[in-house]
């Protein structure tokens, strides 16, 4: 099994924009639950600045809380 690196490592981003839909949604099932870090290979750091992203952009109502 290969490991994965994380995308914002290799992008060097330090930063995770809540209002970037099309990003977070990448991290999203169809269902609006975040993945966990082992499917895209996202570090804990990363992980837990996605996981605030998406709970902010819910907030804003940026991508859904659940998807019917």
């Amino acid at each position: 099994m290969e490991n994965k690196i994380c995308f914002f490592c290799e992008k060097k981003m330090d930063k995770i924009d809540y209002k970037d839909a099309y990003l977070i949604r990448r991290f999203m099932n169809s269902q609006g639950k975040i993945y966990p870090p082992k499917r895209h290979g996202t570090c804990a750091k990363h992980q837990r600045f996605l996981t605030n992203a998406i709970k902010k952009a819910r907030t804003m109502a940026l991508v859904p809380f659940v998807a019917k």
